[in-house]
């Protein structure tokens, strides 16, 4: 397997940073495959060991640094957005078809986490993907919008956007992008929590569960990098706002009959996202539930995470 960096603009004049991984001694037209996420990672974690396995399987294979984050452009930094994020599949499928070795017509995508809906927003309306893969699925517009399990009352997501509106004034006043959580929680009394780190820089005693899976991977040397912002930062405090404003894949019927494959732990605490997305496309997605694995565990397992399935998904599709 051969691998270079490689960067390419999007339509919104950002350049992306990505790792491009091609099996060796290939020759004529292939089909390749984009990949990105867990939400706040880079291509030095998950997405990369999701594109170097599926370059080792006979695909060429793209992970990307979304706009805003990693080595990819963009002002301020840890920022996220539906529609720029969504564009970043689309400029990554521009650059694999510009490769004289990639059949424009065989191009699918992986995403993984909370990119997964970006994915599916973008094959909604760019039909230059063929085929979508999603792993440990998050809609960040409904998580950031209402929280988990739709858990905000409209009295709590009043009181998110009052947040959020303050944070601009004092971005304002201060000339300078606060950071904060991207899914806002509340405390015992109704109070909204604020932070500058997605994660403590130690465990605290006795942890909420769904915290101390996610230090597991970001916060040690099974997952940590510098440049993610889960693993050393925090989003910029007012990204929520664009995800209220705009849900992921309002338009998923216009994916059919193109294929979807929907993956998640048995165990995870995000299995309701792909079961959700399943429900909506019932002709054309298929689930795939992993016994006795959790939402992280589909990050780098290699004894969870479905390869075989994956290629023969790809295989198929990309014929």
């Amino acid at each position: 397997m051969e691998h270079r960096k490689v960067s390419y603009r999007t339509r919104y004049g950002l350049t992306l940073a990505a790792d491009l991984y091609v099996p060796k001694n290939m020759t004529g037209k292939h089909p390749a495959l984009a990949v990105s996420g867990p939400f706040g990672a880079v291509k030095e974690q998950s997405s990369g060991l999701y594109a170097q396995t599926m370059a080792e399987r006979g695909f060429i294979a793209l992970a990307f640094d979304p706009s805003y984050t990693g080595e990819s452009s963009g002002e301020p930094r840890h920022v996220a957005s539906p529609d720029i994020n969504t564009e970043d599949f689309s400029a990554s499928v521009d650059f694999l078809g510009s490769l004289p070795n990639v059949d424009r017509d065989r191009i699918g995508v992986i995403a993984v986490c909370g990119y997964s809906g970006m994915a599916l927003t973008a094959a909604t309306s760019d039909s230059r993907i063929k085929a979508v893969a999603t792993a440990s699925m998050y809609d960040m517009s409904r998580s950031m919008s209402r929280s988990y399990k739709d858990s905000y009352t409209m009295e709590q997501r009043h009181k998110v956007l009052d947040y959020l509106g303050q944070q601009r004034w004092a971005d304002v006043d201060r000339g300078s992008y606060g950071l904060g959580y991207h899914e806002v929680p509340f405390d015992d009394n109704g109070h909204i929590i604020t932070s500058q780190r997605m994660l403590p820089e130690t465990l605290p005693t006795n942890p909420d569960p769904v915290l101390a899976m996610f230090f597991d991977y970001y916060r040690t040397k099974r997952g940590f990098h510098s440049r993610s912002v889960i693993s050393s930062s925090a989003w910029t405090a007012t990204t929520p706002m664009s995800f209220f404003s705009f849900p992921m894949y309002a338009n998923i019927e216009m994916i059919a009959p193109r294929p979807v494959l929907l993956i998640a732990g048995d165990n995870a605490h995000s299995r309701y996202y792909s079961e959700d997305v399943h429900k909506l496309s019932p002709d054309n997605a298929e689930l795939m539930i992993i016994p006795d694995a959790d939402h992280v565990d589909l990050y780098d397992q290699m004894d969870k995470i479905p390869f075989e399935k994956l290629t023969a998904f790809f295989q198929k599709n990309l014929a």
